[in-house]
């Protein structure tokens, strides 16, 4: 059985197959050792995160088109999300590239240091400059600044038009480029920087499946993300980095950014700074439960299996925190440091999908109520969810989805169960979206399938082929009478494999 759950891998350093640059070798090309790639496509890498925080357009242009050669090659469809940096508010550089803080000292963040650019290294034992110039005016004596994800707290006892003079309340090493959070949130910073709108443009030009959007508001920062990415010819999704305490501070907007986006991810890193770690994990069931209610993708994410940036295998820990995020009906489990700089990218993977498979046979994962009650809007979203309920009281072995855009599996995918959906579609952007759904796998068929006279005799070959099922299973396969009408599926049909 394949595994349900998806698995998004950050490329980074440890994954650029680029070895040597050119003009340093002895006959000046470049060179290149594809093994890692190759580990994690083989290990089961589902999606793809680019980082736009980190690297250059021409380092993520070379891996984005190296993984999808090379899982082509095995046969294999891995999605693309494009993950934009936002406005990431940080310190700047140290004389000494980080200082030793600790609680009683005084210590500033000061805008007129670290050069306009934020690239000065100026910094020291008592000041650095901050990336983010208009901070001073967004806080107060008395506000908690969280730097290094909450692991060093500064009280602020006076602020002036330039400056930000703190009290360390709890030190630790501060090194360049950290982050700042404000306890509670509330930053004044906009959603999209110049950055930001440069690398949108590049992500439509690599056709990136999905372009996240890093700390959004409201609904209309996904919408204006949306719209920008569309006028530069994208054609991905667009996911919700749920990471502002603004984002999660009434159901209002939760849900309106909810509703925006085609997925959201749960970033539990800046998001656990805002609104303090031990109000996170019941945010984190609330967001995947909701999300999954509202008919869109969500991805659980930071810190999954940090240990194994460095270990070859995950804390307790780390394993109860992927099963349970499983157990609550995630459709993706995401991996940062652990296989963009980590010592052991490909085990990161496989001890993932470990785990993922394990909490995946217990059958709390396998039960529904979704929607049950509900009345559908849609002919498609009835057939979709009229094939979920028959295939989960008959014992259907698949279920083959014929589709354009990818809705009617996607639909599907929101009922648990543990019968596999697969997407069967002619567009290649379809087959990547469907990539971060959960139990759905993206299938190759020819442009005219639905034309096809021995349309359905065709699909149960495709599905013998790949060994998922055999003579006597039952198949439930969903299509539209008109070939390239976006939801127009309107026939379920119950077929047993053998008498077709």
């Amino acid at each position: 059985m394949p595994r349900r759950t998806k698995i998004v891998a950050t490329l980074g350093p440890a994954t650029d197959p680029l070895v040597t640059p050119p003009g340093q070798t002895a006959a000046g090309h470049e060179e290149f050792d594809y093994t890692v790639m190759d580990e994690l496509v083989d290990a089961g890498v589902d999606v793809v995160r680019v980082n736009f925080s980190h690297g250059t357009h021409e380092e993520h242009r070379r891996q984005v088109e190296s993984i999808r050669s090379r899982a082509r090659q095995r046969g294999r469809q891995v999605g693309v999300l494009m993950d934009l940096m936002g406005p990431k508010i940080r310190v700047c550089l140290f004389e000494q590239g980080k200082v030793e803080l600790t609680a009683g000292q005084e210590f500033t963040l000061d805008t007129e240091m670290g050069g306009a650019d934020g690239k000065t290294a100026d910094g020291h034992q008592h000041a650095v400059g901050i990336t983010y110039k208009a901070l001073p005016e967004d806080v107060k004596r008395g506000d908690i600044l969280l730097l290094n994800d909450g692991m060093i707290q500064l009280w602020v006892t006076e602020t002036t038009a330039t400056k930000i003079h703190c009290k360390v309340k709890v030190g630790g090493t501060l090194s360049n480029g950290k982050g700042i959070n404000r306890l509670g949130g509330g930053l004044s910073a906009q959603a999209l920087t110049e950055k930001d709108l440069q690398d949108i443009k590049f992500a439509a030009e690599l056709q990136a499946d999905y372009l996240a959007v890093s700390f959004p508001r409201d609904k209309d920062d996904i919408d204006r993300a949306r719209r920008l990415f569309n006028e530069a010819g994208g054609e991905g999704g667009i996911v919700a980095k749920i990471e502002r305490a603004e984002a999660v501070a009434s159901d209002e907007v939760l849900e309106g950014i909810i509703r925006a986006s085609d997925a959201v991810m749960i970033a539990r890193g800046d998001l656990g700074v805002e609104i303090n770690d031990a109000e996170l994990p019941a945010f984190q069931k609330k967001i995947i439960t909701r999300t999954r209610e509202l008919n869109r993708v969500v991805i659980t994410a930071t810190q999954m299996m940090e240990s194994m940036i460095h270990s070859q295998m995950p804390t307790r820990a780390e394993v109860f925190d992927v099963a349970n995020a499983v157990l609550d009906g995630t459709d993706a489990v995401m991996l940062s440091a652990e296989t963009a700089a980590g010592k052991y990218p490909a085990l990161a993977v496989k001890a993932m999908d470990r785990v993922c498979r394990s909490a995946e046979r217990q059958p709390r994962a396998r039960k529904s109520h979704h929607r049950i009650d509900s009345v559908f809007d849609h002919i498609d979203e009835a057939v979709a969810m009229s094939t979920m309920y028959a295939a989960n009281h008959l014992g259907v072995t698949a279920i083959a989805a014929l589709t354009e855009s990818g809705s009617t599996a996607l639909w599907m995918s929101r009922i648990s169960s543990g019968i596999p959906i697969y997407a069967l579609t002619r567009h290649v952007t379809t087959r990547r979206k469907v990539t971060l759904y959960r139990g759905v796998y993206p299938v190759s068929m020819p442009p005219d399938i639905n034309e096809h006279e021995n349309v359905i005799a065709e699909v149960i070959e495709e599905l013998q082929r790949r060994d998922t099922v055999r003579v006597g299973d039952l198949v439930i396969i969903t299509k539209g009478d008109k070939m390239g009408k976006l939801g127009g599926t309107n026939t379920m049909q119950i077929i047993r494999v053998g008498e077709e």
